[in-house]
């Protein structure tokens, strides 16, 4: 079941979904849809070890855009800064940018209950595209849970993305054992 637009600002009401900037106009009849942030950022390697702390370099989106290339693999963030404490939330991309060949996340739609933070992208292109900062990047749904939860996400100490900020975050993935 996923929260209709009632619900959600019910919510927001109680507080227990937040989000930052908030603009009425962006609240659908079952989502809410969020921005593209003025970062973005590249690995400094093109080859990736999932055992290894892979740095990114950040650059700004100019205010004439700036071209996403297929060949190219781009972290990207939310504009909005979002809390959910009793929801799972899913970002999906809105088909307007599907539509234009972008893909916003390759496996990290869903979010856990206590996510509080900007949302890294993970954003691929099938053709070149011009992207512009403060353009509608996708839409949040929010489903309710079944039982109680135990650890709040941001309340574990292994969260590795608890907390993002308004830039992307490259994979924490080599924090694992394995």
């Amino acid at each position: 079941m996923i929260l209709s637009d009632k619900r959600i600002l019910e919510e927001i009401e109680k507080g227990t979904i937040v989000i930052t900037p908030y603009d009425r106009k962006d609240l659908g009849s079952n989502s809410y849809d969020v921005h593209l942030g003025k970062w973005l950022a590249t690995y400094d390697s093109s080859i990736l070890d999932a055992k290894l702390h892979n740095t990114i370099t950040y650059f700004e989106i100019p205010d004439d855009g700036f071209v996403l290339e297929p060949t190219g693999f781009y972290l990207g963030v939310t504009e909005e800064y979002t809390e959910t404490h009793a929801h799972v939330p899913f970002l999906e991309g809105k088909s307007s940018t599907g539509r234009l060949g972008i893909d916003i996340h390759a496996t990290a739609g869903k979010g856990d209950v206590g996510f509080c933070g900007n949302w890294t992208l993970e954003i691929s292109v099938k053709q070149p595209v011009r992207i512009y900062k403060g353009m509608p990047i996708g839409q949040l749904i929010y489903f309710p849970v079944d039982g109680e939860i135990e650890v709040s996400y941001n309340q574990k100490a292994n969260a590795k993305y608890s907390g993002q900020p308004d830039k992307p975050i490259e994979s924490m993935m080599w924090k694992n054992k394995f």
